[in-house]
């Protein structure tokens, strides 16, 4: 009985051994996933409006509002928290006279066709209120090198007040979603979205698919603006801003399968409640312009956006400058993204890594 005994024990030793062996594993691989998306908040002092891609060769590249509203600039950096301390490589700086002279606004960065290209919104040296979309582009694989070449306005046919352009690829088909006047009769911002014929040229068909009606959307200003897309789960997310940029600025969501006619206002579904606001408790206040973008692991959805750290602004809030660029995580919850708004940024990088 006791030499049967024995083998038995020395079975089941081993297998606690690998038990034990590879509990260790899945602890140390949870905790080195985890401490990979511990972001080093804020990872730009007053930087509006970021937008971060991360390219083929690895690297992140990080655009966004600068304070002065008068340049644009593109940080280089192999990390997500490098981006804090990777020096700016200014690409283009506004006219002195004319168009593309004041309130440059909302650039984003894309690769396309073998070239980099940026969009951004920009007002007239004469005329700061007189905004409309614009283009640059560069042949270089580094958009910190290179030569940047303007490509004029991207002509919308609204074309009235048109700003924070986005661009996603949808089945070999470019669309581009961007802000303009949404109404004959009411001063408001909503979301366009239309094919592409080329990088800088919309289809003719161009339709309106969101417009502020809810309450959050209309406090201060009447706003829907800064799109930013997310292809998943055989759907097009769309998150957007609202309202006034103080502390009454929020993110919303809509979405439209990803099959269906996007160009059919009646295909897009929004949320009657937004999804990420101000958490006085977490000192974040204003939350907005968002962008996504791939953890180091390529199947972590980062989410960068900037918000304030206190409420009470002196003056008008679009030239108060302490909006700073942030990273979290997004985490996802049967098939919807989670945004975690009673969370703070380190506490959604901590939750399971098993809920992506």
């Amino acid at each position: 009985m006791r030499n049967s005994v024995i083998p038995l024990l020395k079975v089941f030793g081993v297998l606690n051994l690998i038990f034990i062996m590879c509990s260790c594993g899945s602890s140390k691989t949870e905790k080195e996933q985890i401490k990979n998306l511990q972001f080093d908040n804020p990872l730009a002092e007053q930087r509006a409006d970021p937008f971060v891609t991360k390219a083929e060769d690895g690297n992140y590249y990080f655009i966004a509002t600068v304070p002065e509203y008068d340049r644009i600039e593109i940080r280089k950096s192999k990390t997500i928290n490098g981006i804090k301390e990777a020096e700016p490589v200014i690409i283009w700086r506004k006219h002195d006279k004319g168009v593309m002279g004041n309130h440059i606004w909302a650039p984003e960065l894309h690769r396309i066709n073998g070239k980099w290209y940026v969009y951004f919104a920009a007002g007239s040296a004469e005329e700061k209120w007189k905004i409309r979309m614009y283009a640059l582009s560069n042949p270089s694989p580094d958009p910190t090198k290179g030569e940047w070449k303007e490509e004029g306005q991207v002509v919308s046919n609204r074309d009235d007040f048109s700003l924070d352009a986005t661009t996603f690829k949808l089945d070999g088909q470019r669309y581009m979603i961007w802000t303009d006047r949404a109404s004959d009769t009411i001063i408001n911002t909503g979301l366009y979205i239309a094919e592409m014929n080329s990088p800088t040229t919309l289809a003719d068909k161009q339709v309106v698919i969101s417009q502020p009606t809810h309450d959050w959307e209309i406090r201060g200003h009447r706003v829907n603006e800064a799109p930013a897309v997310l292809l998943r789960h055989g759907k097009v997310f769309v998150t957007f801003s609202a309202s006034a940029t103080d502390a009454n600025y929020s993110i919303g969501l809509m979405w439209a399968y990803a099959d269906a006619n996007l160009l059919d206002p009646d295909s897009w579904h929004k949320l009657s409640k937004p999804v990420f606001y101000s958490n006085p408790d977490l000192d974040r206040f204003g939350p907005g312009h968002n962008s996504f973008t791939k953890a180091k692991d390529g199947k972590t959805d980062i989410m960068i956006y900037h918000a304030r750290d206190y409420k009470e602004i002196e003056g008008e809030a679009l030239y108060d400058p302490n909006r700073h660029t942030r990273a979290r995580v997004l985490r996802w919850k049967d098939g919807m993204p989670f945004f975690g708004q009673e969370l703070s940024d380190k506490e959604m990088s901590q939750r399971n890594t098993k809920q992506n």
